[in-house]
């Protein structure tokens, strides 16, 4: 019996530092986690900010692409916009 009081007393000795150095390690993993996801969010708002960027360079471009078309004097593109105010007209017809 006194043996295992002995033991018990050692094992609670040296439970307190163990549990002391998991304790930290655990919080400066989650220190760890926390700048990950953050680094994660702000990479996840630069990707969608380059999205918008893009989608209106995109929209610009058409834009000035359809605009140089119907100011076009080509009369491949004259025909088509012909032929498809003909087709507007009798699908409203």
């Amino acid at each position: 019996m006194e043996d295992f009081i002995g033991l018990v007393a050692v094992v609670m000795v040296f439970s307190i530092p163990l549990t002391a150095i998991w304790t930290t390690h655990l919080r400066k993993s989650q220190k760890v986690k926390l700048i990950i996801v953050k680094d994660e969010i702000e990479l996840e708002k630069l990707k969608y900010n380059n999205f918008l960027l893009e989608t209106e360079k995109m929209r610009m471009d058409l834009q000035h692409k359809q605009a140089n078309l119907l100011e076009s004097s080509d009369p491949l593109v004259l025909n088509l916009q012909k032929s498809a105010q003909q087709e507007a007209k009798t699908i409203s017809s």
